[in-house]
Formats: C-alpha cells, structure tokens, sequence
C-alpha cells in the first residue's frame, strides 16, 4: 500500500527552520573544505549563537566539537538537521531525524528527481517520511539556508570565501545553488546587507512560495530578492507574493528561461515548468512584483528597496551639474515612464534669481558655479523639494562629488534638506571611493555611480508604492456550474453554454435546412451573417466559412449552399450541422477576449482588439482568473489601443462596463469550468456605443475530452 503524503506542515515550521536554536550535520567532517565539513567552520566563524551537533560514528570530536555517532545519540532534539550522506543512505536519515521530532531537515545530496525516475520515486518517500511526523523538507539538491543575523550557516556555498555577508534587511531566495551563491557574493560585494539566503533546490517540500512566505514572516527582513528559472508550485508562490505585498515587503524578481533555449535549460536544471512569459510578467505585475532584467538589476532595486520609501505617484526632480547628464536621466525616465514634470514658474523664478544663468526646468542645473558657491546646491535642492513636491530626488554630482575638496562641502549641503523631508527619496550618482560612498549612505541617500540604473531602481519604487496603495479588489462575480461537453462544440453550443454565464452574443439561429435558414434571417432582420456550423471547423474564416452582408432571402438560399460546398471540398470528412444564420453587427469596435490554460498558473484571460490590432500589433493584455469589473476595466484601458475604445477622433466612447462585464463574467466562467476547458477565443466581439452593451458574434471553445489524461 503507498503512503499518502500528509500536506506540508505550517509556517510556524518554516520559523523554525530559519531561526534555530540547535543544528545537527549528519555526514560531519572534520575538513572545512568538505561539504560536511563547511557549514561546521561556517557557523564557528560567524559566531552562531545555537548549539551545533555533529554526527559522525566514526570520530569523537568533528573541528574541536563532541561529535556523535547517531541521531539516536544526540543529547537534545536538533531544530534543523543538515543532511550530507549518500542518497542511498538519505532515507534511513530522514525517517530517524523525523521520528526524533527534527523541525527541519536540509538536504544537500544530489540523485533525486533531477537525476532520475528512480531519485524521483526515493525523494518522494523522503518526503512521505517527513511528512508523517511533521518535519519539513529543504532540497534535495539544495545548496542550503543561510540566516545571517544568528550566523546559522546551513550551506557549503564557498562563495563566502570572498567575504561573509553583513547583516542588513534583504533577503534572498533563489531556486539555483550556484546562482544563490552568485547573488550572494555579489550583494556583499555591493555592500548590501542580508538577512538570509535560502536556496530551495528540487523544492521537494519546501518550494519558492515557501521561501517567500519565510521571509515575509520573518521580522528581520524588509526585501525580497527572488531568483526562478521555473514555478513549480504555483499556488503557493502566489499567496506568498500576496501576502508581501500586504505586509509592504517589496518583491524584486529575477525569471529567467523566456527563451525557448533558456525555458528547455531551467526545465532540465529544476524538473519544474517555465512558463509562459508573457503571463508570468502579467501574474507579477497583478501581485506588485517588480521584475528585474538582471543581476545588476535586480540588487540596484533592493537596495533602494531598504530605504523603505515607496511613492505611489511618483515623479522624478532632477539636480545636475551637467546638461547633458539630465538628457540622459530624461531619456531613461521617459522610457520607464517615470514622470520628469517641469518645475512651478514661481520656483524656477526664484532660482533664477539665485544664479541667473542657470536652468530650472527639471532637471534643474546648477552649472558648473556650484563649485564656486556650494550653498546653491543646498538652496536649489530645497527649492525643488519643498516648491517642486517633487517625491523623488536624483542628484547627478559625478566625480566632483568624490572629490576630496568637493564631497565634504557638499555633503554640509545635502544632508540638511534630506533630514527636513524624510519622506522623500534622495539619490546621488556619484564616483567617489568606497569611504566617500559609505559617508553618503550615511547621511541618508542612496549611491548609485551610473545615473541610468538609479532611474531604473527610482521607478521601480513607484511601482511598490501604487501595488501597496491598491484598493481591495471587487470579487470575481459568482456564474452557475459549468457543465462542459465531452468535445469541443460547435459555435452555436459554446455561445449557449456562454450564455448560462451572462455571456451576450448577437441574435442567432442554427438552422439545418434553407428553409429553416431563410425563416431565421426574415426573424433576426437583414443584413444577417452566414457561417458554416461544424464541431470539427472551427476556424471558419480559413475555408471561407463565413459570409457578410447577406440583405435577403435569395443570398441566404445561395449562401447556405455555397457554405455547405467549400466545406464538403475544404474539410470532407467533417461533421456538418447546417448553418448559422446571425444578426450583423455595426457601429461598435471589434475586441477579442480569450482564455488561455497556462501549465503554470492556470486560465489566464486576454484582452485586446480585433483584427490588425491582434494579429500583427499584439496589441493584449492578460490577467490570472478570476477576477472583478474593477480589474476588467483596468485590463481593457491598459492596452495601447484603448483610445479607440474611449472616443478617440470624435468617435462615441463604447460602452466600457458592459465590456468590462463580459471580460470578468469570462474570467469567471474559466474557473468554474475546470481544467478540461483549453482555450475560449471570442472574436470578434463587438463593443457597442456607451449604453447598447457589448456582443461576442464568435466563439470557439476549446475542450479536452475526458479521456485525456
């Protein structure tokens, strides 16, 4: 009989496994350079405050410490439990740390699920084990946890050889080892302080969205730093991004794998899904996620981050000592869309009379005179702050502001104005050496040498402000049971089933005969459309399957056998029911609406405009399901086209609720049908004057038979 793996353990668990009082290595080594070896000169190193307990039968003592020949033999129940031993030695391990009342065990052996189908089946009996009495899993193939406040050092990751991390705020959870190690080199390298460090390898148990909730738990840590090459456990990852953006704990993420080489590597490395792209950028927007494009990228945002201001409307002033640097500041921001607005007329009059030749637009230039008088750099950037409101602040100084004959008396300056307005966000951009640098920070402000990147980070600041500020969301509305066919239906059937969920669609009949045809029309009133109605052609545009403009009966007799002919010679061994006589819709613009099953995350729904817009412009927009008119809305006025939609070229505006509407009740109807619906494309969908409602005269609904696996 196989074990049922009872549901992970709680987050009072994963507390646990982050701060723990006691740590036991099973597989000790008395050399440091070893993998059971390292954590033991780690922790000695950085003063762990808890009790270490080395297990080894074979020695009494491991690198000056009592060692102990079993789990059995250890005086005290260990909170967490390094496992460094063979994987065929892994299980009997497992089983005796979880029997004992281990909180936590950290797996480094390798072999499991991303070796084989044989390591695949031994790491879930692991889990089962563990499971059984409550115990968590990290790995296997994990490069371990690092809580850099207590000096628990639960890794071998050498990368500590070119510094140990300082404590500060960030903390960091990275799906790969070696780019964990990476991440953390290069943060205490850019002199950014770390809570922790958690790298989830396999995530037989614990998984990304654990690691997130961990630190969004966890009272030392105000960033998250997050590295994925694929999402394994979607669900959890998602309430754990949620539950940050609640606690205002801003989530900078690295996704890596968007190309079709990089998405076949990380499913390889991790044995986990990639992803749509294109959706996971629209998940992490929804969830307040700023997405980082690289390393570099990424570390600039979190450490900007720690600063812990987030201006919702945000807008950028800018103070320079050289022209052509605020082109370049403008340039980046007007490409991130960073808001760079003009100074008050009344401020820029007031400068000018403080340095005639100067500019005070925004950016404000105090010319290179500021060297001769210092104190206008204190007036100017008071001007700004307090007469421009503006709520970021970026000071491009360059090398004079290392300059040991500059920073100084310029530091006097600065630091006055940033103390009277602790709310705002002041940046530098300066080249000086390390102390200088650190002097700064010190005083308050953020130093970035390249003025680009601090844009970069500024604007991403923006974005955590406006997700924390976001209203509660309307409620996905509540649509009937879904029952689906066991096949893909025809258009007339999925606009029935549709219907059931307030989805509208134009006036329409099947009709299996002519006769039943002409009736139709003369009830639905002229002009009318003509479509081919088959289960097995859905895309009836292709064979000519669709005719427009039919104005009486004499085209709809000669219509309905044109249809039935082009599809007897296009598809011949299709099912053909007749036609579909609908009313012509005119005087709205045409919107497509669609669901799409991602292998991650679930229906996702699109939204954008018909046509040109679509297929050549990808002009969409998408969203996780379900959700709200609220979202819907916002979702349709996000896409580059909306203009069309809201009355551009003296055109009325279309009814935007009744779109929202139907877009919502969509996103509705894709949950409640279940995993068996694929895809739904509404296309065209006729979005009507403000008032006459919105109309799907298409739909294609894609089904998995129920025999599918």
């Amino acid at each position: 009989m196989t074990d049922v793996i009872a549901p992970s353990p709680g987050r009072d668990a994963l507390a646990r496994l982050l701060h723990p009082r006691a740590v036991a290595i099973i597989g000790a080594s008395d050399d440091p350079l070893r993998i059971g070896g390292r954590p033991i000169a780690y922790m000695q190193q950085c003063g762990f405050v808890g009790r270490i307990l080395p297990v080894n039968p074979n020695r009494s003592h491991i690198q000056g410490l009592p060692a102990f020949a079993s789990v059995a033999a250890l005086p005290e129940v260990p909170d967490v439990a390094i496992v460094a031993v063979p994987a065929a030695a892994s299980l009997g391990v497992v089983t005796a740390l979880a029997q004992s009342g281990c909180g936590a065990a950290i797996l480094f052996t390798a072999g499991f699920a991303e070796a084989s189908d044989e390591g695949a089946a031994l790491q879930g009996e692991l889990v089962a084990a563990a499971r059984r009495h409550g115990m968590r899993l990290l790995g296997p193939n994990s490069l371990g946890l690092i809580n850099v406040r207590s000096g628990f050092f639960g890794s071998f990751v050498s990368s500590v050889e070119l510094g140990f991390p300082q404590p500060g705020r960030v903390g960091i959870v990275s799906q790969s080892g070696a780019y964990g190690g990476h991440l953390l080199a290069a943060a205490t390298a850019a002199g950014i302080g770390l809570s922790a460090v958690l790298m989830t390898g396999n995530e037989a148990d614990v998984t990304l969205g654990d690691g997130v909730q961990m630190l969004v738990d966890d009272p030392d840590t105000d960033v998250i730093a997050l590295y994925s090459e694929g999402i394994r456990e979607a669900e959890g990852l998602v309430k754990a991004l949620d539950a940050a953006r609640r606690a205002r704990k801003p989530v900078v993420m690295m996704k890596v794998g968007r190309s079709v080489v990089g998405s076949a590597a990380a499913q390889s490395h991790t044995a986990s899904i990639a992803g749509n792209d294109v959706v996971i950028d629209a998940v992490l927007a929804e969830l307040g996620v700023v997405r980082a494009q690289s390393t570099e990228q990424m570390l600039d945002i979190a450490r900007l981050a720690t600063r812990r201001i987030y201006p919702a409307d945000n807008a950028l002033g800018v103070i320079t000592v050289s022209g052509g640097a605020g082109v370049i500041i403008s340039d980046a921001a007007e490409d991130l869309g960073l808001p760079v607005p003009e100074m008050p007329a009344e401020a820029q009059r007031q400068l000018k009379a403080l340095l005639p030749f100067a500019s005070p637009r925004n950016p404000v230039d105090t010319t290179a005179q500021f060297l001769n008088d210092m104190s206008l750099v204190g007036q100017f950037t008071e001007t700004m702050v307090s007469e421009g409101g503006y709520p970021s602040i970026l000071g491009f100084f360059t090398y004079t502001g290392g300059a040991p004959s500059v920073a100084p008396r310029l530091r006097e300056q600065l630091k006055p104005v940033r103390e009277r307005h602790p709310d705002r966000l002041f940046v530098l951009s300066v080249q000086a050496s390390p102390e200088q640098v650190r002097g700064y920070e010190d005083d308050g402000f953020c130093v970035f040498e390249d003025p680009t990147r601090a844009v970069v980070a500024i604007e991403a600041m923006g974005r955590f402000g406006r997700a924390f500020a976001a209203a509660p969301r309307q409620s996905a509305p509540v649509v009937p049971a879904v029952v689906l066919p066991q096949a893909t239906p025809t258009e007339a059937d999925a606009k029935t089933l549709l219907a059931l969920a307030g989805i509208a669609s134009a006036p329409e009949r099947a009709c299996a005969t002519v006769e039943a045809a002409c009736a139709a029309a003369r009830e639905i009133g002229f002009p009318v459309v003509l479509k081919i109605l088959s289960p097995d052609i859905l895309h009836k545009s292709e064979i000519g399957g669709v005719l427009l403009d039919v104005t009486g009966e004499a085209d709809v007799r000669t219509g309905f056998d044109t249809l039935l002919a082009r599809a007897g010679q296009a598809a011949p061994a299709a099912r053909i029911e007749g036609v579909l006589v609908a009313k012509q819709l005119s005087g709205g613009v045409e919107c497509i609406l669609g669901i799409h099953r991602d292998p991650v995350f679930g229906p996702v729904a699109m939204f954008g405009l018909g046509g040109i817009f679509v297929e050549v412009m990808k002009d969409v927009a998408f969203h996780r399901c379900p959700f709200g008119e609220d979202v819907a809305e916002t979702l349709i006025r996000s896409i580059k086209g909306a203009p069309l939609l809201l009355g551009a070229r003296g055109k009325p505006p279309v009814d935007i609720k009744a779109l929202a509407g139907m877009l919502s009740r969509l996103s509705a109807f894709a949950v409640a049908a279940g995993p068996r619906l694929q895809s739904v494309d509404l296309n065209p969908v006729f979005a009507m004057p403000a008032g006459q409602g919105a109309w799907a005269a298409d739909a294609v609904l894609e089904i998995r038979p129920e025999s599918t696996p």
